[in-house]
């Protein structure tokens, strides 16, 4: 079966796609790609449906070794990968934020997430990995999901659904997408009412720092700490994606994809949807504020925001094959008739 090699392992990188949907009753969290508009992207690129899994890249990403005739591969994110095409030839830069045509034996040198941790990779018509609860990504902690549970290793083969990529150009994003930038926006609760009116507002009105703490389950923050009026303790309830828990040492902790299905640790905040993909990309040592919204605003936000989206995906333009002149291209221009009509005029 046509596959990629994983020849070096990066530093963590797993298989994800939208989530596991519907199983946080069973204890089952969601996982899921920690930057959904990231994965979106080089699924679009790659020619395949939203909720196609690919590969997350977390902070340092692997060699890949293509073992298929060919493989249209698409890449999303702060990347500068290389291509090497035999063990005494030189690296050949390559874009990221486009697709590529990969042949037998190249190497994929995917490299370093350049000021942010993840970044996904993305193959045309997916990995031919059987799903686990309806989804193929990885939940390491449980040692579900993705590829045997667990992040890539070397050696791993990652089976490809086509044997050759499909016809058709190679496409790449018009201008990088916009994020967005400033505070990170959250609407109060469920358990603000366990805060003092003092710690809401330190929450708002200071600067926090991501600590070394910070993974795919959640991101500890360093930073003044919030006043509890009731305490930090709750009966254990429901933890949604973005969710802000406040224990007994006063600092916020966001969680996110890997978090626990339960916690009994009040929270101050929920993240709106619209900011999670920003949060999926930090890295530690970064500094945030929060400000809290409303419902509604929070809701528009995620609307414009999928509009975007979409005008970015309807907006990709024609890529040059990577290295090499694009004849398709050159021969779609009139070149032969100004030949013929230069001549005309010496004549």
């Amino acid at each position: 079966m046509s596959a990629l090699t994983v020849v070096r392992a990066g530093l963590f990188d797993t298989l994800q796609d939208i989530g596991r949907i519907g199983y946080m009753a069973l204890g089952i969290p969601t996982a899921g790609a920690m930057d959904r508009i990231g994965l979106s992207l080089a699924n679009a690129l790659a020619g395949n449906p939203p909720n196609t899994a690919g590969i997350e890249i977390g902070v340092m990403g692997p060699d890949l070794l293509v073992n298929a005739e060919s493989v249209r591969i698409a890449l999303a994110g702060p990347l500068s990968p290389t291509l090497i095409e035999g063990a005494d030839a030189a690296p050949k830069p390559l874009e990221s934020d486009r697709s590529h045509l990969l042949k037998r034996g190249q190497m994929l040198r995917i490299g370093m997430v350049e000021g942010a941790s993840t970044a996904y990779l993305t193959v045309s018509g997916g990995f031919a990995v059987p799903p686990f609860m309806g989804s193929l990504s990885t939940y390491a902690r449980a040692g579900i999901g993705g590829l045997e549970g667990r992040k890539l290793a070397a050696g791993d083969s990652l089976p490809i659904a086509r044997d050759t990529a499909p016809a058709g150009q190679e496409h790449k994003l018009a201008a990088p997408f916009d994020y967005g930038s400033g505070s990170i926006r959250v609407i109060w609760g469920p358990q603000d009412d366990y805060f003092s009116a003092a710690g809401r507002q330190t929450f708002v009105s200071s600067e926090y720092r991501v600590s070394k703490e910070a993974d795919r389950m959640g991101i500890r923050f360093e930073g003044p700490t919030i006043e509890h009026s009731k305490g930090a303790d709750i009966i254990s309830d429901g933890i949604g994606p973005g969710a802000i828990q406040v224990p007994g040492a006063g600092l916020p902790i966001v969680l996110l994809g890997d978090r626990q299905t339960v916690g009994g640790y009040s929270k101050i905040a929920t993240v709106a949807s619209v900011d999670l993909p920003r949060l999926g990309r930090l890295l530690p040592g970064l500094t945030v504020r929060f400000s809290a919204i409303g419902v509604e605003e929070a809701e528009g936000l995620r609307r414009e925001q999928e509009v975007r989206l979409a005008r970015a995906i309807a907006s990709f333009q024609a890529a040059r094959p990577a290295g090499g002149i694009d004849l398709a291209r050159l021969y779609e221009e009139n070149l032969i008739d100004g030949i013929v009509y230069e001549r005309e005029a010496v004549r």
